[in-house]
């Protein structure tokens, strides 16, 4: 499965992250749009120490690209390896593995088809997702070799 969606709001990686950490929260996709509009954002007290300041002069700067990221989904522009381990951490509660050999980068993590889909929904452009050897629920996201 090669992740790439032409069609999606592009977001920085960044920006996901955040949108997401607010997500996970709880909070519904109109509260989280007026929450960062208004800068009514929590201090965050997990290890990203993420501040949205930067989140909330985007959401009102482009308001209606970030009300489409939000309620219609998004692609990050560029992943990293260290960026999708986050994602999965923050977006699905979990510590990925991660492979940082060089040639043989990659994240390895325990997915539902629903979570895999959803991981495979916002990567970047040239990041593919298998079944990890031998697991039926572990996928390997890597980047995509020619």
């Amino acid at each position: 499965m090669t992740a790439s969606n032409p069609t999606k709001i592009k977001l920085s990686q960044w920006d996901a992250l955040l949108v997401e950490s607010l997500r996970a929260l709880g909070c519904s996709d109109d509260e989280l749009i007026r929450r960062v509009r208004s800068g009514e954002t929590p201090t965050d007290e997990s290890d990203f120490r993420f501040e949205y300041g930067d989140l909330t002069a985007f959401a009102n700067r482009e308001p209606e690209t970030f009300e489409a990221a939000v309620k219609m989904g998004y692609q990050i522009k560029y992943n990293t390896i260290g960026g999708i381990r986050s994602w999965i951490f923050v977006v699905l509660g979990q510590e990925p593995e991660v492979v940082r050999d060089p040639g043989n980068e990659s994240v390895t993590a325990r997915l539902s088809p629903t979570e895999r889909d959803r991981l495979a929904s916002v990567l970047s452009y040239g990041w593919t997702i298998s079944p990890a050897a031998g697991e039926s629920d572990r996928y390997r996201i890597e980047p995509a070799r020619a």
